[in-house]
């Protein structure tokens, strides 16, 4: 019997796929999960509209990734927090603080998730930063830590 899955279904195939399996097997479990429908003309048709979807869907995604890792390499985004003496931050600056200051300072919405932070920045000064924005697009940016006044 044909099934469309609509679900991940391990030594089966993935979702979205049209496989062949036994009867029994379609009837008393992926029916029954709700984990595939019957591969019928017009089921068929819905699944390679969606797929078609999909790839638009993501090759649109990757190219929006790709122009703004582009706008952010290389920017310079200052970041202002309070600190003591010796330059040490009361806290540190995170993730969220610098999306937000790159929002302000060059007008970029990214995702706060999107950011890297291989050290915490927890002292004045000048770090390097990575932005993944895609698997093939990221973006180096340089957040500058300046004692707030």
């Amino acid at each position: 019997m044909k099934v469309i899955l609509m679900d991940d279904v391990k030594g089966t195939g993935k979702r979205g796929e049209i496989v062949e399996v036994s009867d029994g097997f379609a009837r008393n479990f992926l029916f029954a999960k709700k984990l595939a429908t019957a591969a019928t003309a017009s089921n068929v048709n819905a699944a390679l509209k969606k797929i078609e979807a999909d790839k638009h869907r993501k090759a649109v995604e990757k190219r929006d990734a790709l122009e703004a890792a582009n706008k952010l390499n290389g920017i310079l985004v200052k970041v202002y927090a309070k600190s003591g003496e010796g330059g040490k931050l009361f806290g540190s600056i995170t993730s969220k603080e610098i999306a937000e200051a790159i929002e302000k300072q060059h007008h970029i919405k990214i995702d706060k998730k999107t950011i890297t932070l291989s050290e915490t920045l927890k002292a004045l000064g000048s770090y390097e930063i990575e932005i993944k924005l895609y698997s093939e697009a990221s973006a180096k940016i340089t957040v500058e830590v300046l004692a707030a006044t």
